[in-house]
């Protein structure tokens, strides 16, 4: 499994989630198979996401790119996101 983990703070969480789930499509449409949304459990502004992905290749890309610039910012992203590409060697059993 490939995955994208992302850390960013927001200005406030529900105009963050409603800008995120308004963006599916175009998640999917560069490569997203799936997405979890954490919070922090001390500080609710501290977002982390876990998201699915079809090609590491594309969520470079997608993570780079000016749609995403573009929707962190209608989102209220305040700090610069942490990236992290991942790659899941063996599923555990049980």
């Amino acid at each position: 499994m490939r995955s994208l983990l992302i850390r960013h703070k927001v200005a406030d969480y529900d105009t963050w989630k409603r800008v995120f789930d308004d963006d599916a499509e175009l998640r999917r449409a560069n490569g997203s198979e799936s997405a979890r949304v954490f919070r922090s459990d001390s500080d609710p502004c501290e977002i982390w996401l876990l998201m699915a992905w079809d090609d590491l290749a594309r969520a470079r890309l997608f993570t780079r790119s000016d749609d995403l610039l573009d929707l962190m910012e209608r989102a209220g992203v305040t700090d610069r996101p942490d990236y992290w590409y991942l790659e899941e060697p063996d599923s555990p059993r049980g």
